[in-house]
């Protein structure tokens, strides 16, 4: 009885002494509640979907991966506190996917000061693509980009009286001169370029010169909440403008806040259509959703699920003992990388990432068509 009361409390102290299973966390600072909160939380579940399905397998050589999520409500100052947490008191070995033209410009001191990379910010602002920022590595295209390829669309289809209501701020002047991009190239001038506050815009001010200018189309640029209330104002003062809005929309969340609105909205795409079976990239989300008992895949969550997928690569080229050094290095030296369809490439001159743009409509049904 003595020897197995030895054995016994010989396995317990074995226990304790024992070193917790081993964690590789990533830092993210996001606006779960707030203004953005329904494609964020298609975003983060997208990526989540990824990395639990990498920690099932054991993880990266044995250690798991923890996302730490603070919510930073989509405020800026909330943002840049959440960051310092994350890097100075929470240790992480990198930051992931914040959301926020304004927001990553805040953070990018405390990259600098810190050497960690963010990798897969979700925003397409030209800033973080040229010139290159060493710390931060992107996955989605630009808006820039993707606001010329909505202007050229519609010149396309013989609209030529295009309002433009831009965000004011440097998310909102990134897409504006996108849009004005497209706007040299036809040699058409908008009929009419409107800030909105981007905390509370006043429709009242805004929606009133659109519908006198006679506006075909309104390319409008903003967050999820501020587009949804001003096509719902659109409507009420009786224009039947097209409204085409950015990829930072692109979700289920904004279709659903759109309402009765929604029908013939005009959403830009960073990634392929998320039924599109010929990317096995499309294919692993969906059969990593259906796993899960997940709803529909939406642009959101194939954003994630693809952001999530450069991190983890990032910290498997990193490891053993994966540090913020090592994840730069192993980033920078990301020459090719098949996502299933898509390349992402990196290298110490171009942190671009992903050059995909395309366009979707929401039909009838509340779902994006192509």
């Amino acid at each position: 009885m003595k020897h197995w009361y030895h054995a016994v409390a010989a396995l317990a102290l074995s226990c304790l002494l024992a070193p917790a299973y081993s964690q590789i966390v990533i830092g993210q600072t996001v606006g779960v509640s707030g203004p953005v909160a329904a494609t964020v939380k298609e975003a983060v579940a997208g990526a989540r979907l990824y990395i639990d399905s990498v920690n099932a397998k054991g993880g990266i050589r044995g250690e798991k991966i923890e996302l730490l999520t603070l919510d930073d409500r989509f405020d800026v100052k909330q943002a840049v506190e959440n960051a310092r947490i994350l890097i100075e008191e929470k240790n992480v070995v990198a930051l992931f996917m914040n959301r926020g033209t304004p927001h990553t410009e805040a953070i990018m001191p405390l990259l600098e000061k810190h050497d960690i990379a963010l990798i897969a910010p979700s925003t397409g602002a030209m800033l973080l693509h040229n010139p290159v920022k060493r710390h931060i590595f992107n996955v989605r295209s630009s808006y820039q980009r993707e606001a010329e390829k909505a202007v050229d669309h519609l010149f396309s289809l013989g609209i030529n009286r295009i309002a433009i209501v831009h965000v004011d701020d440097s998310f909102g002047r990134d897409g504006l001169e996108g849009s004005n991009k497209g706007f040299v190239k036809a040699k058409v001038a908008p009929v009419t370029i409107l800030k909105a506050d981007r905390d509370k815009p006043d429709y009242t001010t805004i929606v009133p010169p659109i519908v006198a200018a006679n506006a075909q189309a309104v390319v409008w640029i903003g967050s999820g909440t501020a587009v949804s209330e001003g096509v719902k104002a659109l409507r009420a003062a009786g224009s039947a403008a097209q409204v085409v809005t950015l990829s930072n929309n692109a979700s289920g969340g904004f279709i659903k806040s759109l309402g009765d609105a929604s029908r013939g909205v005009i959403v830009t795409q960073v990634f392929p259509y998320e039924r599109s079976y010929s990317y096995p990239f499309v294919q692993e989300v969906i059969a990593a959703a259906k796993a899960k008992g997940m709803g529909d895949v939406s642009p959101a969550t194939l954003e994630g699920f693809a952001a999530a997928k450069v991190m983890v690569e990032a910290v498997r080229r990193a490891s053993p003992k994966p540090t913020r050094e090592k994840i730069l290095s192993a980033l920078e030296k990301m020459d090719r990388f098949d996502l299933g369809g898509l390349v992402v490439g990196y290298s110490t001159t171009d942190h671009t990432g992903l050059d995909f743009a395309d366009l979707s409509i929401i039909g009838s049904d509340g779902r994006f068509r192509r």
